[in-house]
């Protein structure tokens, strides 16, 4: 079968081409980028991941560094597995770092629709708890049924117990002030 035109031409060198950027950025893509920050600045590419590890005081192996003891018939068996030796750790800063980041406490950082929001308090200031004629009310636009309608009011109260205690207490005090 026959070539394609123009398939077998010599390639000719690029003049335009930065040589030295293109260097880096092929290192760059093939060299995978470490998510963890404080590993990411400690890590040192000249030496291999298990001298890096091992620096930092982190395990290479997570089965070499917890052994499981073997059982037999219910009796524990000494393992006569290779006993590991006493690594210095030379950047320990690395060990504390993550320690104190993954002590800290999460932040919660989910949260309901400005549009939920509306539409729960516009329906509990219209019709207290009755589900029922929430359901058949104007606004309803999306057909909820009363079940879903009190499912999303508890979810409400669940993401905002001191609002919805506030808005509550402010509805009782408008119709006392209507009365």
């Amino acid at each position: 079968m026959p070539k394609a035109k123009g398939k077998n031409r010599r390639q000719k060198y690029s003049y335009n081409l930065n040589r030295k950027r293109l260097y880096r950025s092929a290192r760059r893509r093939a060299a995978p980028r470490i998510a963890c920050s404080h590993i990411r600045h400690a890590w040192d590419p000249s030496k291999s991941v298990a001298q890096n590890l091992a620096e930092m005081g982190l395990a290479e192996d997570p089965n070499k560094a917890v052994p499981i003891p073997k059982k037999l018939l219910g009796m524990e068996v000494e393992s006569d597995g290779w006993k590991q030796g006493k690594k210095t750790v030379r950047k320990p800063y690395v060990v504390n770092e993550m320690e104190y980041e993954a002590s800290l406490p999460e932040k919660k950082s989910n949260t309901l629709s400005r549009d939920l929001i509306d539409y729960v308090r516009y329906m509990i200031q219209n019709h207290g708890e009755n589900y029922k004629q929430m359901a058949l009310d104007e606004k309803n636009y999306y057909q909820d049924t009363p079940k879903q309608i009190k499912r999303k009011i508890n979810v409400y109260k669940n993401f905002y117990p001191e609002e919805y205690k506030d808005f509550v207490a402010s509805l009782k005090q408008e119709k006392m002030d209507v009365q």
